[in-house]
């Protein structure tokens, strides 16, 4: 056992020398991936499903600019994004700007693919954004995450983008911040959102279908030293920026991985054990939903919707209509 144990570690440190992870990805785990999603949806329905993501991105550029209120203090909410995602970034912020009458400010962290027509247009639609750019973002990473110092963290954000949405966005920096994914729209005015963000006071997150981290909830609680909150969902993340331990993040990312490997959730699973055993602020689930049925999707009771997993392809053939034709309503 032993023997095994240690060519299981020497094949881990070739396989990170050589950066064969983010190689792998490509070369198998992404085409399996698409094959296993296509026989579970049929090329047909996966079709339907490509062509209304591209009338969704088509439908963006009609997007009017939003009308900001000079008077009132922005509040700002923090976005990841890019190239594939810039348009469902837009409609995210746009319709929780739709359904409150208080000045939202997004504030956007290119993921190294937001090219300049992308964040033309995301100045056009809301002319208060600010947009941190790749080589800004890449010089205070080099500053407060040095390779040296943060291996683990450094091969994670550069193989696994959703890393960079903790890494990137709160490093070296100070204050709350709710991060939302861009595969959300809301239907209501999201009353416990603006109440978090108007007076920030401890950890927010809202609630998954089930629990989904990816590592055992033995090393998770073990390296916390303290309950893992089960279905937490990073959709909606706030977290406190000077308040994050880039040391101890390391060394449970590197523990992770040389216990149990990488894993899709692991961004997911790093932000549980960041609120592990603290008083958090939690979306309510029945208007805050993940992964909302078909039925939801076209007549939305909600306040807001996380279109995951099969939820994705009545995101791009409902969802976003019933925003868009809202939006165009009010214009």
């Amino acid at each position: 056992m032993l023997i095994y144990s240690r060519l299981g570690n020497n094949l881990r440190q070739f396989a990170k020398t050589w950066r064969l992870g983010a190689i792998a990805y490509k070369l198998y785990y992404a085409p399996k991936g698409f094959v296993q999603k296509t026989m579970h949806r049929g090329a047909l329905n996966m079709a339907v499903d490509h062509l209304s993501s591209l009338q969704m991105e088509k439908a963006a550029y009609g997007l009017p600019p939003i009308k900001t209120q000079n008077s009132q203090p922005p509040l700002d909410i923090y976005f990841l994004t890019g190239r594939k995602f810039w348009y469902q970034t837009c409609f995210c912020a746009y319709s929780m700007a739709q359904n409150t009458n208080l000045t939202l400010r997004p504030i956007i962290y290119d993921d190294g693919s937001l090219e300049k027509n992308y964040q033309d247009e995301i100045i056009r639609i809301f002319p208060n954004a600010k947009i941190i750019l790749k080589p800004e973002i890449e010089e205070y990473i080099n500053q407060y995450l040095p390779e040296n110092k943060f291996p683990y963290l450094r091969e994670r954000r550069l193989n696994y983008p959703n890393m960079r949405k903790v890494t990137d966005i709160h490093v070296g920096s100070t204050g709350w911040k709710l991060v939302l994914d861009s595969d959300m729209l809301f239907f209501r005015t999201p009353d416990f959102l603006l109440n978090w963000l108007k007076s920030p006071q401890q950890p927010c997150h809202m609630v998954d279908v089930e629990t989904c981290y990816g590592y055992s909830d033995a090393l998770m609680t073990s390296l916390a030293q303290a309950k893992i909150s089960e279905r937490l969902n990073v959709g909606i993340c706030g977290l406190k920026s000077e308040d994050i331990d880039w040391e101890k993040l390391e060394y449970w990312c590197k523990t992770m991985i040389e216990q149990q490997g990488t894993h899709y959730y692991q961004e997911q699973a790093l932000v549980a054990m960041l609120m592990a055993g603290k008083a958090c602020a939690i979306a309510p689930s029945e208007d805050y939903i993940v992964m909302p049925s078909r039925e939801e999707v076209i007549e939305p009771k909600a306040v807001l919707h996380h279109y995951v997993s099969d939820s994705k392809p009545w995101y791009f053939r409902y969802g976003w209509k019933n925003s868009f034709h809202k939006i165009f309503l009010t214009h």
